[in-house]
């Protein structure tokens, strides 16, 4: 094997420590925790998780589905526009969503104190189960959009001018022939949401609402025990690894093709174009630009927030990210240029256990990584005398994100590879260059475009992640995103629209320019 190959299998080797230790976890249960767990932790946080997943995978699989039909299907007033516009909320994280809405909505806040004295009527309360629901399907929509367009877009109007000539409605005949060709892409963007919705942390925290996630993180914080936090993130684990089975099931049945040699009209609306204007119009507002006037506004109004402490936790916040996709955008390369070089069945493994992190949630991550490697230093200073305190710094905090985010950076970086023709690189070899003078010359030049495409999606999710920095950071390193979690977990809302309003801005970033390169 080439020394590609052998680096990048020794990636797999902290890619797979939180997966095994959250494992082993299963198999070597302390029964005063277990106890404790099913008696005190698991009942409250289990059925907490379950009514959060049913709530907003029902939610962003009709909304998503509903938008994506409008726009792929549908010829309306906007909907050209509305067919990138809709995407941006992925943007938001759902903390920052969540600290918009409360500030908006909350029994304090301006408006509910002017409809309670000019109306006579006060607003259905915010901080609660559906409350949640509403906030995290806003921001999660766009996963079930984004697929379902795809799939809607692939039939054309054809399914519906098949159903209307055998005399069905544009209901039925949407219900009857559109959707269930769709159905399996639409299942595949709900279990992505679900993920996303196990994975959270941020967005229930800020709703006071307890689940796996934040169960880890009381375990470890508050009643400053590991191993029950292991317990718990093996329990999570068992259902992170189903939604993983059932999303892999999904993706093997979206295998339709275009209905049609050429694409069909889309259907024009007419006069009910308007409506759909409207629905399309109001979605945006409340998933983007509400909540970031809401953010502004406090933004505004806490100005005086901007001192030296704030900037030294944007200096934080930007550091890290920078370092985190730089480091993370060449394991990347190294991962996919062995892949590309040599493939075949250890490459493609690595590949997958090396990009498995995604789907693992961060509270779950970082416990994971977190405990082996204290107990690794432990044993060091014990049994050698080295003294390395190596689950305290930044190098462990920048493994985590690394394992989180390799499969963001992958993606480019694997596609940039896939368009070097082979017979470029035997050309160059033949003239001697090789080894690094290759990567120099001909690689670089010809990746610039994906490496920066990685970097700046791997910078903008550190940028976001929460629970991996609040658990694993050195102490006193604070970033954007903890500073969120501090302020709302103290109920100070209206001071977290400062650092949420600057995770929003880096967020829509990219999300705007790719949007945008894919509508042209």
């Amino acid at each position: 094997m080439r020394g590609w190959t052998w680096l990048a299998i020794a990636l797999t080797v902290p890619a797979l420590v939180p997966l095994l230790a959250t494992l082993a976890a299963l198999f070597r249960p302390d029964e005063a925790t277990v106890q404790h767990l099913w008696q005190y932790v698991l009942p409250r946080a289990g059925i907490n998780t379950l009514w959060l997943l049913l709530g907003v995978g029902a939610g962003t699989a009709v909304l998503g589905t509903a938008l994506a039909a409008l726009v792929a299907l549908c010829e309306f007033p906007g909907r050209r526009v509305f067919s990138w516009l809709l995407v941006l909320p992925l943007a938001l994280p759902g903390y920052v969503l969540a600290v918009a809405f409360i500030g908006l909505f909350d029994y304090a806040s301006p408006l509910a104190g002017w409809l309670r004295e000019s109306a006579g009527t006060s607003l259905p309360e915010i901080r609660s189960r559906g409350g949640l629901v509403a906030v995290m399907t806003l921001s999660l929509y766009p996963y079930v959009y984004l697929v379902a367009s795809q799939a809607f877009a692939s039939q054309g109007g054809r399914a519906i001018e098949a159903a209307r000539a055998l005399g069905m409605g544009p209901w039925r005949a949407f219900f009857s022939a559109s959707l269930p060709l769709a159905r399996p892409w639409i299942a595949g963007g709900t279990l992505l949401v679900l993920m996303e919705t196990l994975a959270d942390f941020g967005a229930v925290s800020a709703f006071n609402y307890d689940t796996f996630a934040t169960a880890i993180y009381k375990a470890w914080f508050s009643l400053f025990s590991t191993d029950t936090a292991l317990q718990i993130a093996a329990v999570m684990l068992l259902v992170v690894l189903a939604l993983v089975a059932l999303e892999a099931a999904s993706r093997r049945r979206q295998s339709f093709v275009s209905v049609g040699a050429t694409p069909a009209q889309r259907i024009p609306l007419g006069r009910r174009g308007g409506w759909a204007t409207g629905f399309c119009a109001a979605v945006l507002v409340l998933a983007l630009f509400l909540p970031i006037a809401q953010l502004l506004a406090e933004g505004i109004a806490h100005l005086d927030d901007i001192d030296a402490r704030y900037l030294r936790t944007v200096r934080n916040a930007l550091s890290l990210a920078a370092m985190a996709a730089i480091l993370t955008t060449a394991a990347a390369f190294v991962v996919a240029l062995s892949a590309r070089e040599q493939p075949g069945a250890v490459t493609t493994t690595v590949t997958r256990i090396t990009t498995l992190g995604y789907g693992l949630p961060g509270a779950l991550l970082a416990i994971g990584l977190y405990v082996p490697v204290a107990g690794l230093s432990t044993w060091l200073a014990e049994r050698h005398g080295l003294d390395l305190v190596l689950e305290g710094g930044l190098v462990l905090l920048l493994v985590g994100y690394g394992i989180r985010f390799l499969a963001v950076a992958h993606a480019p970086v694997a596609g940039g590879l896939l368009r070097i023709r082979p017979s470029l690189l035997e050309a160059s070899r033949s003239l001697g260059v090789t080894g690094t003078r290759q990567l120099r010359t001909v690689h670089w030049p010809l990746l610039r475009g994906s490496f920066a495409t990685a970097a700046l999606l791997v910078f903008v999710d550190t940028m976001k992640e929460m629970p991996i920095t609040l658990m694993m950071r050195p102490f006193g390193w604070d970033t954007l995103a903890t500073r969120v979690f501090e302020l709302t977990s103290e109920g100070e809302y209206a001071r977290a629209a400062v650092p949420s309003l600057a995770i929003a801005l880096v967020g829509l970033l990219p999300v705007v320019a790719m949007t945008r390169r894919g509508t042209r």
